[in-house]
């Protein structure tokens, strides 16, 4: 019993045991306190956020519920404030470590503001780009990041201020490493300005199709403060510092009013020129009458025939579609062909093709003879004349033939007969030139 009471007595005189100034016993009841609040924050910031979804839901516009997801991690860091702040009045505790335990709550609390301004920015950008037309998404955009980083830079020297920790003899220890960075960091500022240029020229949107002469072509996806995401037609991204989009030829596809088909159309020569004006007016009637295609009051539309080429007659077909759609354009481009092909047959002509002809006015003396084979025939009269044809080359042949006989006799004659010994001797000499090669 007596080592009962001792155990007791030690047990009792631990939680009173003090650190600090504060009991054990004390602390490990704030302890409880603090965890009570973080392991409630779900169900504390669960309610909170019914009871605003509930308020919200009375309204029309849906910007009061965004308001509301924007400040939805903010109110879960409320029940964790509150606790430390409970436990901390709980402990009573004086001297530095209720400095210590004050600037915690105080640093928990600037957290939550700040916290919430820079969740409520994207609130009040959605609202800016609705209800200004002079500011583009990409200009809101800017904004809303430029203000967030400023509400950041505002909650970390708030924070450095409730400890104790001036800010300004550090802003101005840093003035000289802020020159040094400068000066590494031209490319950065430079490409920060253009950005900021390209942005308030409105060159481009987010999603325009735009080609930057000796850059990349493509669809932008962002535009950043340094660089610019353009993604190509092959899906690979491409991030262009915004000084080249700044310095360089910007074309914006996305701008076009009409798409426009310009074709040179080549027709055979032999084409009259009655069948011209009928391909031409065919031409002509199928663009004017299609609605794919913008009226001439419009835009510029020609049909005309233009020049004559080397191995064709050309038609210009000079006209523009209504939609800038790529897929719709091919489509219609398509169709066109199709009409054209038909005007050109029904016409009675054909289309060109680069074709040259060669005409000789004579042939060289080393020309071989053309053989020519013989031909048969049914009736009995070209029998007749073939076999006569035949007579008489049998009698050239014959009379030819002694005179080449002849000829090859006293050539033979000529020439004298090599021994053995002498051709044995030529034979010797080729193989030892060919040792030799």
């Amino acid at each position: 019993m007596e080592n009962l009471n001792e155990f007791v007595q030690l047990t009792t005189d631990f939680w009173a045991t003090e650190v600090f100034g504060v009991t054990v016993g004390d602390i490990f009841i704030a302890f409880i306190i603090l965890y009570a609040f973080v392991l409630l924050r779900q169900w504390v910031a669960k309610f909170i956020l019914a009871w605003l979804s509930f308020l919200t839901s009375k309204s029309e516009t849906t910007l009061d519920d965004e308001v509301v997801g924007a400040l939805e991690g903010p109110i879960r860091l409320l029940p964790v404030t509150l606790g430390v702040f409970l436990s901390m009045q709980y402990l009573e505790v004086t001297g530095n470590l209720e400095i210590m335990m004050t600037n915690l709550v105080r640093s928990f609390i600037a957290v939550t503001i700040f916290w919430s301004a820079y969740n409520l920015t994207n609130y009040a950008s959605t609202l800016l780009e609705r209800r200004s037309r002079r500011m583009t998404t990409v200009m809101v955009d800017w904004l809303a990041k430029t203000i967030k980083v400023v509400f950041v830079l505002v909650g970390i020297a708030t924070i450095l201020e409730v400890w104790g920790i001036q800010v300004g003899p550090i802003i101005a220890g840093l003035g000289l490493f802020g020159v040094a960075v400068a000066l590494g960091a031209q490319d950065l500022f430079k490409n920060l300005i253009s950005g900021a240029l390209v942005i308030a020229e409105r060159r481009f949107n987010k999603g325009d199709w735009v080609l930057v002469e000796g850059v990349v072509e493509g669809v932008v996806e962002k535009i950043g403060f340094r660089s610019t995401v353009v993604r190509r037609f092959d899906k690979a991204p491409v991030y262009v510092p915004n000084s080249k989009l700044s310095d360089s030829a910007v074309t914006n596809f996305s701008a076009m009013t009409h798409r426009r088909i310009y074709w040179m159309i080549g027709v055979e020569y032999k084409t009259t020129v009655d069948q011209l004006k009928k391909i031409r007016d065919g031409i002509e009637e199928y663009v004017t009458k299609n609605e794919d295609f913008a009226p001439a009051d419009e835009v510029a539309s020609f049909v005309r025939v233009d020049k004559f080429n080397d191995s064709s007659i050309d038609l210009m077909l000079y006209c523009f579609t209504k939609t800038t759609n790529w897929g719709e354009w091919l489509e219609i481009k398509e169709k066109l062909a199709y009409a054209i092909k038909e005007i050109v047959e029904n016409a009675g002509t054909g289309f060109a093709f680069p074709s040259q002809s060669l005409y000789l006015e004579s042939l060289p003396e080393d020309t071989p003879e053309l053989f020519n084979p013989p031909q048969k025939k049914d009736s009995k009269k070209g029998d007749k004349k073939s076999a006569s044809k035949a007579q008489k080359t049998t009698k050239v042949t014959k009379a030819e033939k002694p005179k080449k006989e002849t000829k090859a006799k006293a050539k033979a004659k000529a020439k004298p007969k090599k021994t053995a010994e002498q051709l044995a001797k030529e034979e010797d000499d080729k193989n030892q030139y060919k040792l030799e090669m």
